[in-house]
């Protein structure tokens, strides 16, 4: 990408969505965040995220054409600022030191780059995650369609290729989202597309269901280094979803090395997360997969989570949306 010649701002959110009662003795989260500058230029992110303190940044993709173009239901473009909507209302952690519980917010906005291929958006939101790790922060980033994992993945993995790390993805999903992409990019493509621009990552796909996945994608993913990790095999030899991810990862979550968390929504039954791109009755638990989750913090360095493919004209009484924000939420303030 020339970086010169890059120009698909990230416009600013409506501070509507920084949520406050105005009451000092009922803190909010929108009462710490604080609204990025436009940014037009990956010049201009650099400068934004390496002049910063650590923040947490929240990245919104309000993009489902990923998620049309592999046959998908579409809706997921809404998901960013519903999610916010949630994730804003929430009160700081109680029980945390009131330094900790404070933690800088720095909503960066939602790409906005329809006039542009699918293909420079996602080379957009890799140029503003790259900056966004390079500088410290620790990022947030709100689907969209799960074609977004790639550019969020690539950028993660290019970054620890450069620590000298063997790049590790954790991708909690239904789907193995290892399609090719010879007839085009969905959300179907991004970790086959991930493994082809950094071969040497690894990515362990965990949530997987049998009605989900072929068997070539399966093999794929096994051939180029990953792990899958079905549901059906799980449930069969009596495993909580924890005891899966120790399993898979033995000694590694003993070196805490830097890892990148996706999350596709689908992942979770549809019992409790309707609002999704696709759903099945079969699926995560909240409280299973926020044992795993809190795990994984604990163990690894997470910089980095994506959630993908919430799709709130297909949700009942927001309870996806209010799902996505709970989990950003863990993520942000570390409650493992």
């Amino acid at each position: 990408m020339n970086r010169s010649k890059f120009e698909t701002p990230f416009s600013p959110i409506d501070s509507s969505l920084l949520f406050t009662r105005g009451d000092t003795n009922d803190f909010r989260l929108g009462d710490i965040g604080r609204i990025a500058p436009e940014i037009k230029t990956a010049a201009d992110a650099d400068d934004l995220f390496s002049e910063l303190t650590p923040h947490i940044a929240i990245l919104g993709y309000p993009d489902d054409d990923g998620i049309k173009a592999n046959g998908g239901r579409p809706g997921a473009k809404e998901a960013p600022d519903r999610i916010r909507k949630y994730l804003y209302r929430m009160t700081p952690p109680a029980f945390l030191p009131e330094t900790a519980s404070h933690t800088a917010i720095l909503d960066v906005g939602n790409l906005n780059g329809a006039e542009l291929t699918l293909e420079a958006r996602h080379s957009a939101a890799e140029a503003i995650v790259s900056a966004a790790l390079r500088g410290g922060h620790r990022i947030v980033s709100l689907g969209g369609g799960h074609d977004y994992g790639y550019p969020d993945a690539v950028a993660y993995a290019r970054l620890a290729q450069e620590k000298g790390v063997r790049p590790l993805i954790i991708n909690f999903d239904a789907h193995l989202d290892v399609r090719s992409d010879q007839n085009g990019i969905n959300s179907g493509t991004p970790f086959y597309r991930l493994l082809k621009a950094v071969p040497d990552a690894e990515v362990i796909a965990v949530g997987l269901q049998a009605q989900c996945n072929s068997r070539h994608h399966r093999d794929w993913l096994i051939e180029h280094g990953g792990s899958c990790c079905f549901e059906e095999e799980r449930h069969s030899s009596k495993r909580s979803l924890i005891e899966t991810l120790m399993s898979v990862l033995g000694d590694r979550a003993l070196k805490r090395q830097p890892i990148f968390i996706s999350i596709d929504i689908d992942g979770f039954s549809s019992a409790v997360a309707p609002g999704a791109s696709q759903s099945w009755p079969t699926g995560f638990s909240p409280d299973a997969f926020l044992e795993a989750f809190n795990w994984l913090l604990a163990r690894f360095d997470v910089a980095h989570i994506g959630l993908y493919e919430v799709s709130p004209p297909l949700d009942v009484d927001d309870r996806t949306s209010r799902l996505a924000a709970l989990i950003a939420y863990r993520f942000m303030f570390q409650l493992f």
